[in-house]
């Protein structure tokens, strides 16, 4: 039986905690997006609140995410150098948490100006994170199996 507190074989298990854990930034990023855009087309506030705490939450959630995926390549593959899809799914990874929160500071920046919706350019943003984070997912899931052609 496997000790509960053995960090390591934790992260090293068949199942890492990384697989689990980019579910949530992933949902909750959606999720704001839905958000955003109801509260564009029904003028609501409170689905704009809901728009931002979800994000809120989902580019917090992108740091221990992020963290897991390192470790699971240090420990994992010894810190080898990385190659093909492993790498293209490391920089689309940093580079879809980075946007994450590129679009939290922007949702701060438009809620410290104003009560009304987001700027239109913010939603095109948006829509475009959302793109990068499905490809980002679609290259993981080759990498496990999830995808795999045949």
């Amino acid at each position: 039986m496997l000790n509960p507190f053995d960090l390591k074989a934790a992260l090293e298990a068949k199942h890492a905690q990384h697989v689990v854990l980019v579910h949530f930034p992933i949902a909750l990023c959606m999720t704001s997006v839905a958000f955003d855009f109801l509260a564009r087309w029904t003028k609501r506030s409170a689905l704009a609140a809901a728009a931002h705490y979800n994000l809120s939450v989902a580019a917090i959630m992108t740091l221990p995410t992020v963290a897991t995926g390192l470790l699971a390549w240090q420990w994992q593959l010894q810190g080898q150098r990385l190659r093909g899809n492993l790498l293209l799914h490391l920089a689309l990874g940093m580079l879809s948490s980075a946007m994450i929160w590129v679009v939290w500071w922007l949702h701060i920046l438009a809620r410290r100006r104003s009560k009304e919706t987001l700027p239109t350019y913010i939603l095109g943003i948006e829509l475009g994170v959302m793109g990068l984070i499905g490809l980002t997912a679609h290259i993981g899931g080759i990498l496990s199996g999830v995808n795999a052609g045949g």
